[in-house]
């Protein structure tokens, strides 16, 4: 049998999964005491107790000053910048998408334009949302908008084009418009690419949002991060690294499972 035909069975299957953060877990585990063994005041690497340590005060022990707990309040400012953030995106992405791609008036006036867009570094333009639009909340969640909204538009519209023609000719010979076209044909066909570009575009977005939150923030989770770095705190910003990875991943798994359930002929599996 060919290799490309073979698949493992369900135990190496995890097996093989988790190989690669075993093996990752081993080499910070040897790299930290390799390092403390030399220098027990090293604080590039702690050992994994003192992250534990840490990552058990950070999520249970309230601020002294405002005794409120400062991991899961930095958690929800992040999530509420980065859900307004791709909510706005996945909405305008939607819209802009399904007319590009369906109207070809639409297509010859915006698609130049999104393509262009789209080569504009987002971070680059950081300093420009301060001024416009201050250094509150506005100017975190507009950053992840301008940063995933084209990536989202060119790929859904090119789902579209995709979307064989032959459908399109067989709605409008049963009298079918062009809303309804769209809303019964087109969009149907779409969401579930949406979710899928929505999963791809949140490592960028999660890359802004911290971004941001460093250089103007008060709270979150960039923010804290950048807040400790100037002690070496490296205990507090690897719990904060890993929380963040934690959120991540659910965020994908949740879009990953409603695609499944919402959309099952599409078969998500990635």
């Amino acid at each position: 049998m060919r290799l490309i035909n073979r698949r493992p069975s369900r135990p190496m299957a995890v097996f093989l999964a988790a190989l690669p953060f075993v093996l990752f877990a081993a080499a910070y585990v040897i790299g930290s005491d390799i390092r403390l063994s030399a220098n027990p005041q090293d604080k590039l690497l702690p050992a994994p107790s003192t992250i534990g340590d840490t990552a058990l005060r950070l999520f249970t022990e309230g601020d002294r000053r405002t005794g409120a707990i400062l991991l899961w309040h930095d958690t929800a400012a992040s999530l509420r910048r980065l859900g307004l953030g791709v909510g706005i995106s996945a909405l305008i992405s939607l819209v802009t998408g399904l007319l590009i791609g369906l109207l070809p008036y639409a297509r010859r006036t915006f698609s130049d334009f999104v393509a262009v867009l789209s080569m504009v570094p987002p971070l680059a333009l950081l300093p420009i949302l301060f001024i416009v639009f201050g250094l509150g909340e506005t100017s975190k969640v507009v950053l992840i908008v301008i940063g995933i909204t084209p990536f989202l538009i060119r790929d859904l519209s090119q789902r579209v084009l995709d979307i064989p023609h032959e459908e399109i000719v067989k709605a409008q010979t049963l009298g079918a418009s062009t809303t309804t076209i769209a809303t019964r044909v087109v969009l149907p066909q779409i969401l579930p690419r949406l979710i899928a570009a929505v999963r791809l575009s949140l490592g960028a977005a999660w890359l802004f949002l911290i971004a941001a939150e460093a250089v103007a923030a008060d709270t979150g989770l960039g923010y804290r991060i950048f807040l400790v770095r100037r002690y070496l705190a490296m205990d507090i910003i690897l719990t904060y690294v890993i929380w963040i990875t934690a959120l991540a991943f659910l965020i994908d798994w949740g879009l990953k499972t409603l695609s499944r359930r919402a959309f099952p002929w599409m078969g998500a599996g990635l």
